[in-house]
């Protein structure tokens, strides 16, 4: 069950790109968060190549009053970035901002729904919604 208390925040953490068109659909998971759960407070970072970094996101939500901030890997799998360069940045983080808890997420990819869910896109079967 998603968290909806006022101090909550989620990170939509991604690669990035040089490629504006790249960071659609993430921007579109956080959309229809908002659609769905208006009171959770979504926002994107992003490793490199787009903006915002994730420090800069957390400062932002920092400032919205947000003390508890989950941060979700958006990543199909583990490679370096969520392995090794994710975990430093949260722990440099955790480091320069300890007022705040960090929560971090396994990368979605992981997640049996999101397996589930491509192997029906894949198959060409209808979502079982």
């Amino acid at each position: 069950m998603t968290d909806m208390k006022s101090n909550v925040g989620v990170i939509l953490f991604a690669h990035g790109s040089r490629d504006p068109l790249w960071r659609l659909p993430i921007d579109a998971v956080a959309q229809e968060m908002t659609r769905q759960w208006p009171a959770l407070t979504v926002a994107c970072a992003f490793l490199e190549l787009t903006t915002p970094d994730l420090p800069t996101t957390v400062e932002a939500l920092m400032m919205q009053g947000k003390s508890h901030l989950r941060i979700v890997p958006m990543f199909l799998g583990v490679g370096r970035h969520a392995r090794e360069d994710l975990p430093q940045l949260v722990a440099d983080l955790i480091e320069a901002y300890p007022q705040v808890a960090f929560e971090m997420l396994p990368a979605i990819g992981e997640h049996p729904a999101m397996t589930q869910l491509m192997a029906q896109i894949a198959a060409g079967q209808p979502s079982k919604q």
